[in-house]
């Protein structure tokens, strides 16, 4: 009798990676709405604290910021709950990055997740809160992005396209890790992507003195977040090429 072909199998958890994906992202879904929900609850608290302190500013605007010591002269309990506030967007991150080291089954999958993790979430929470509170009024509306180590400011369009940077990265990485080819990323590939991440940040960072003494800041610099996302994505292609690249050309 004729042995039957057995059935090749894929490799050793290598399989099914658009459904973890999608389960990420299911996640980041919802934790942006929880996200959110606070920055809405902080708004009710703060809002009239920066009427009052700034009558003439736009209704709805998050500048020019309150400042430490208009905090602090407030009432000290402001500035506990500050540093508060600090430490769930660092557990943020840190959910955000556990999550994505349980859903790996590869070698080089903990990056892809955390970059589509990341991006989903931060495209959905600005999602929410338009369907909460109708903020923001535009992609160009100033928001604040972040708080550590000083404040990120920038238009919300700004964030909305490093994220979709970062989905469509981790994409790729997935899927060629999919094909069993891992991303090859060298040390100065990894060098360069943090270089051009660096000057994205200082893109959202440029201004941060003048906003913490009360300041608006007057422009946002679209041709630094440019050249970091070049920087970043040229580094991260060539990456990808040379993992696909037969070894002994490498």
């Amino acid at each position: 009798m004729k042995e039957s072909t057995p059935i090749p199998r894929s490799a050793p958890g290598g399989g099914g990676w658009v459904r973890r994906t999608l389960l990420l992202a299911a996640f980041a879904v919802a934790f942006a709405y929880m996200e959110a929900a606070v920055v809405v609850y902080l708004r009710v608290i703060y809002d009239p604290l920066r009427t009052e302190l700034y009558p003439d500013g736009p209704p709805g605007s998050l500048l020019p910021l309150i400042t430490l010591e208009q905090l602090r002269a407030k009432d000290p309990q402001h500035v506990r709950r500050l540093g508060i506030e600090l430490g769930r967007e660092l557990s943020t991150m840190v959910m955000l990055a556990t999550l994505a080291a349980l859903a790996r089954r590869r070698r080089g999958e903990w990056i892809g997740l955390f970059v589509i993790c990341f991006g989903v979430w931060d495209i959905f929470y600005y999602v929410w809160l338009k369907v909460m509170i109708d903020f923001p009024t535009s992609l160009l509306t100033w928001d604040i992005l972040f708080l550590l180590p000083v404040p990120w400011l920038g238009p919300v369009l700004a964030p909305v396209i490093v994220s979709l940077s970062m989905i469509a990265a981790g994409l790729v990485i997935l899927a060629e890790s999919g094909r069993g080819r891992p991303l090859q990323a060298r040390w100065y590939h990894w060098a360069i992507i943090v270089a051009g991440g660096l000057v994205i940040i200082y893109s959202f960072c440029e201004d941060f003195a003048a906003a913490t003494v009360g300041q608006v800041p007057e422009r946002y610099d679209w041709l630094l977040l440019a050249t970091g996302e070049l920087i970043g994505l040229l580094a991260f292609a060539h990456a990808v090429l040379c993992g696909r690249r037969p070894r002994s050309h490498r």
